[in-house]
């Protein structure tokens, strides 16, 4: 999830629990009878998410009238699969049964700074050495401990993972951030407690920045020994320039014409102004902007992470927008240096058709730094979006996830297990130093 996206629940006053809740018991990784696996995970309305290693994923109820039949994706249709739990240690799987994996799980309580944090080290069975990823996390407000699967997904691919809820969300302390240097120490404290607690078992280790989490990961691997860095639908551009070239791609993507979008950038502008500077006097020159715009037929396309949500801001709601975004968010920064200080390879996963991080700028700016002399592979994976899902677009416009493409979880096995990496995933190939 990126910035501006938990943003919004909150300007709808939504609610983020503090506490994480209890995972169903069946949550966990699993071995079926055809030697395959199968990922189950908590997900929403008391239903339970499947994954398997090839990016296909469902929903299901474990109980009640309908228990078992799978929704394809995260839509409402049934895709024919049928998955049955028996107790919290069994499953059936399209018929074929499984038994639970014994995945070496620790939780542990670590400090940073001074905010004690909640983590979990995941390793698979056996005592060889294998590397470990830290997970970092994007904007959400959820707890990663409770819902991040590559907890599970990547020990099945033989690599160890270490999970935990940043500051603010889920079972750890402290107050919600978006500050990026805060958020850092935080990891670099993570990877240190995942040595640790891993002991002669870690072998390589490195961080995975997903979302806002692309804009951390670089930043706490200039602070930290470690020996790669993935990052997965992240920008290497600031906050602000993601919120205008997501607007800018949304009035291209609905064919307006140049000088529409032209005075879309313009509104755009005084809407992050406001952000940066929410005073009655910066309201007033964003609403002599905005409020002789509001007729036209493209301003409902004004879309992107930020601007759009301050759009109906009204001048009495200033002084409570002031309070509602101070989360230290450092909407000016420019990650490139630091992603060119970054010393270990580096893999970016970018999303072709990402609405809420539109890759095309990063992928620039990710080649140049390539053909610099910088160990940094890249791939764009064609027809996904945020998150790296492919998905489907309804009358409506709005999209539905699907299923991760097949190659993308083997793609951040093997890169952090530094294996030489193979020629293609899925149908794309890793654009390498």
């Amino acid at each position: 999830m990126n910035f501006f996206l938990s943003a919004l629940a909150l300007a709808a006053g939504a609610f983020f629990a503090t506490a994480a809740a209890a995972a169903p018991c069946q949550v966990g990784l699993y071995a079926l009878a055809d030697g395959s696996t199968v990922d189950i995970a908590a997900s929403s309305n008391d239903r339970l998410r499947w994954r398997r290693r090839d990016g296909t994923s469902g929903a299901f109820a474990p109980t009640g009238a309908h228990a078992g039949v799978s929704r394809l994706g995260w839509t409402s249709r049934p895709d024919g699969h049928v998955v049955q739990v028996d107790g919290c240690d069994a499953i059936r799987f399209d018929g074929v049964a499984g038994g639970r994996v014994p995945l070496v799980a620790r939780d542990v309580h670590f400090r940073s700074d001074d905010v004690e944090l909640a983590g979990r080290l995941v390793l698979p069975p056996g005592d060889a050495r294998v590397p470990v990823v830290v997970l970092l996390q994007g904007s959400e407000h959820d707890s990663a401990l409770d819902f991040d699967a590559l907890q599970r997904r990547l020990p099945a691919e033989g690599i160890g993972a270490f999970v935990y809820d940043k500051r603010g969300t889920g079972a750890s302390g402290g107050q919600y951030t978006q500050d990026f240097e805060q958020l850092a120490r935080d990891a670099v404290a993570a990877l240190a407690t995942a040595r640790r607690l891993g002991g002669e078992r870690v072998g390589r280790i490195g961080f995975e920045g997903p979302s806002q989490g692309g804009w951390v990961a670089p930043i706490a691997a200039t602070h930290a020994d470690v020996d790669f860095v993935i990052v997965a639908f992240g920008l290497a551009v600031s906050v602000l320039e993601e919120d205008r070239s997501a607007v800018a791609k949304n009035m291209a993507d609905h064919h307006h014409p140049a000088d529409s979008t032209a005075k879309a950038m313009a509104l755009v502008d005084a809407a992050d102004a406001l952000l940066l500077d929410p005073t009655l006097a910066t309201y007033d020159r964003f609403a002599a902007v905005r409020d002789p715009l509001r007729k036209e037929p493209w301003y409902k396309d004004v879309h992107g992470d930020i601007a759009w949500a301050l759009l109906p801001v009204q001048r009495d709601q200033v002084a409570a927008l002031a309070r509602q975004f101070d989360w230290h968010t450092p909407f000016l920064y420019d990650p490139l240096a630091t992603i060119a200080a970054v010393k270990p390879p580096q893999l970016w996963v970018l999303a072709e058709d990402d609405l809420d991080a539109p890759s095309a700028e990063t992928a620039r700016r990710l080649a140049q730094l390539r053909m610099a002399g910088h160990p940094i592979t890249s791939v764009v994976w064609p027809r996904t979006e945020h998150g790296i899902f492919e998905y489907e677009t309804g009358a409506d416009g709005e999209r539905t996830s699907l299923r991760q493409p097949e190659g993308y979880l083997a793609l951040l096995a093997d890169f952090a297990r530094g294996a030489p990496l193979a020629a293609k995933y899925g149908d794309v190939s890793p654009a390498r130093p």
